[in-house]
């Protein structure tokens, strides 16, 4: 049968969304949705009678968080009914003096790893060692996952919070080569998961933080019997951030603009997703977009929307031609019309090249 194991990180619990342009409204509305996916990965763990739940660091801001927060997160941990709780702190939650997680007793089945340097706890019962390390500070240069001596009369798993991307990294760096020999290796920090290996992985946030994490997220499931690692992703966020691009052109209307936005997605991933538009090209220069307002005529089609508009106003080239017959900025257009403007690139190059010569025309 082997152990089974869900392997998560990086929740955050307790995010402010600082880095996140949401209004105070929406930030309270995806703090609790993130609370609301922590229950579900612990419902999951009941469901599926998952053995170990390994928690790879940032469980939390302790920057944010109270005592309050943290008796919450034990009453959720007591909702297990056969699952240990493996946790190693990171370095939005790491175990300093004062660390929040020192101020309570924690259920007997969640053990948090103490120290920084590596430690092993082991389970008679499932036959395995599960080995970790906690961060003391918000930085850590140093090397602290060294090679061990493996039990190899038992599954041995890693859990750590750390960089295996970045040997010269500020958050822990992890070299591949210390990793030898061990099941599994349960990474956190970097919010995307990725299989570094076929043992080794970053689960990734559960639910995506801001826009600089795209695409799918959610957890990793695994087994373990006799040495051999089985492992899938799960996704489980309730959201995914999305990046959209638009080219405008100056031949659209300002209800085209508006529809080219609102066909980007089906109803349903719009009612659920979050999105950020950005809109490229030219535009005619008679229409005015005020970004809030569109925003807000949007928001009925939108779960969250928000938009970049880097849009320029489109230029009136026979007249500015008539008007600079003779002199280099109606040569400028005459050379770059032999290049052909239907190009985007050659007409990027032209108005690039006239906002040159219009500003030096300007300065002199």
């Amino acid at each position: 049968m082997g152990i089974s194991f869900i392997h998560t990180g990086d929740l955050h619990l307790g995010l402010q969304f600082e880095n996140a342009s949401f209004s105070s409204e929406f930030a309270n509305i995806r703090r609790r949705e993130i609370w609301e996916t922590f229950e579900r990965i612990i419902n999951r763990a009941n469901e599926r009678k998952i053995d170990l739940l390994l928690i790879s660091g940032d469980l939390f801001e302790e920057e944010y968080c109270s005592i309050g927060d943290i008796k919450r997160i034990r009453s959720i941990f007591n909702l297990l009914k056969e699952t240990r709780v493996i946790i190693t702190a990171g370095n939005h939650d790491n175990l300093s003096k004062k660390s929040l997680y020192k101020l309570i007793d924690w259920p007997n089945n969640v053990i948090v790893f103490e120290k920084d340097y590596m430690e092993k706890i082991i389970f008679k019962d499932l036959n395995v060692a599960i080995w970790g390390l906690s961060w003391e500070n918000k930085l850590e240069k140093r090397n602290l996952v060294k090679h061990v001596n493996l039990d190899n009369h038992m599954e041995n798993i890693l859990v750590v919070h750390g960089d295996i991307l970045n040997k010269d990294s500020m958050y822990l760096p992890i070299y591949k080569e210390n990793l030898k020999g061990f099941d599994y290796v349960a990474l956190g920090h970097i919010h995307k998961h990725q299989f570094i290996d076929k043992n080794i992985a970053y689960c990734g946030s559960p639910e995506p933080l801001d826009f600089g994490e795209t695409g799918i997220h959610g957890i990793i499931e695994g087994t373990i019997s006799n040495g051999k690692c089985m492992t899938k992703f799960i996704p489980f966020g309730k959201r995914e951030f999305v990046i959209t691009e638009i080219d405008i052109n100056s031949s659209m209307d300002y209800q085209d603009i508006i529809n080219s936005m609102v066909s980007i997605d089906t109803k349903e991933n719009k009612n659920k997703n979050l999105y950020r538009i950005i809109l490229n090209g030219f535009i005619d220069r008679d229409i005015k977009l005020n970004i809030r307002d569109i925003e807000g005529t949007l928001r009925d089609k939108f779960k969250y929307i928000e938009i970049i508009n880097n849009t320029r106003l489109d230029y009136d080239l026979e007249k500015i031609e008539e008007q600079n017959n003779g002199n280099i900025i109606g040569d400028f257009i005459r050379e770059m019309k032999k290049e052909g403007l239907n190009n985007p690139l050659v007409k990027e190059a032209l108005y690039e090249g006239l906002e040159v010569l219009f500003n030096e025309k300007v300065r002199k």
